[in-house]
């Protein structure tokens, strides 16, 4: 199951990968917990989910196909119509499915297609190599009252030598005592070196401030003040309408999306040579979540590119 393969290795860099004809696997992140009985410690991970509705193709599987098996687009788009064929006749036999190390497929009593996610499986490619543990409770509260039942058991006798060692934690103390006075000095020069430093810098400014004042500059007929608003987008989540071969298409879909009230752009070509057009950027996953269920409403193959542009 070569596609399957091909799926497992999209899911660490995509958050949406689609199988056209079947459905949409979708990945969600995670934070790093502890469990708060067990105190087992979990890394931060990245979990896949399955979408029976997202059927349409985006181009992402196929053209990862076209690139690791150096074949057409056309006979991509053909090896994922025949998978998708054999996938539904083995399910259609009440057998269970298995796409390795992404989960499971079978279908209920009731002709519902059902998805298991792979166990313990991670796609969060930054926690490579992470696994949970269990934290070990502290015990310093148990040795120090052993400490102390010891303490009452055994009587301590006073010698000397004991005596000696008290007058040596005496000396002990008055040497912090002078190495505390001495740090305490120097803190006291560091302070009047930076105001030294502070002052400096502000008549070195003064000056500069009143030479640039002693230059005047005459402009004759000078051009009047033009204000410009520009209201640049940003947000790490973007939603893409559109991936086109030839950049003119990307130019005129930006163009079709704009005169509709879209703030579109292109981003650049993504690793398959694609020019990729999105229709607008946020701020927050929610802002654009919503966004992505207004625009595929009209353009169902839009989808959500989580990426620092």
């Amino acid at each position: 199951m070569a596609i399957a393969n091909y799926i497992h290795d999209l899911l660490y860099r995509y958050e949406c990968v689609i199988l056209p004809g079947f459905g949409a696997f979708i990945t969600q992140q995670h934070s790093a917990g502890i469990h708060p009985s067990s105190g087992e410690f979990f890394p931060p991970r990245k979990t896949v989910s399955f979408n029976r509705q997202l059927i349409k193709n985006d181009g992402l599987l196929a053209n990862y196909i076209m690139e690791a098996e150096k074949v057409s687009y056309n006979n991509a788009l053909e090896q994922i119509e025949q998978f998708v064929q054999d996938l539904e006749l083995v399910l259609e036999k009440n057998k269970t499915v298995n796409f390795q190390n992404v989960g499971s497929f079978s279908l209920t009593e009731g002709e519902k297609l059902q998805f298991e996610p792979a166990a313990q499986m991670n796609f969060m490619k930054e926690a490579f190599g992470l696994d949970s543990f269990k934290r070990n409770a502290v015990s310093r509260e148990v040795y120090k009252q052993q400490a102390q039942e010891i303490e009452e058991k055994v009587p301590v006798a006073f010698t000397p030598e004991r005596r000696a060692n008290r007058w040596l934690k005496y000396a002990a103390v008055g040497l912090v005592a002078i190495g505390l006075s001495g740090a305490a000095g120097l803190n006291i020069y560091s302070d009047q070196v930076n105001e030294h430093n502070i002052a400096e810098q502000q008549k070195a400014a003064s000056q500069l401030e009143n030479k640039i004042q002693q230059a005047t500059f005459v402009i004759d007929n000078p051009l009047p003040a033009v204000t410009l608003k520009v209201s640049k987008q940003t947000g790490n989540y973007h939603i893409v309408t559109g991936a086109f071969r030839e950049a003119e298409n990307a130019a005129k879909a930006v163009e079709e999306l704009k005169a509709q009230g879209f703030k579109a752009r292109q981003i650049g070509e993504n690793r398959f040579g694609l020019h990729q057009v999105i229709s607008s950027s946020h701020e927050t996953r929610r802002e654009a979540t919503n966004e992505l269920y207004r625009v595929k409403k009209n353009n169902p193959g839009a989808w959500l590119l989580v990426e620092e542009l």
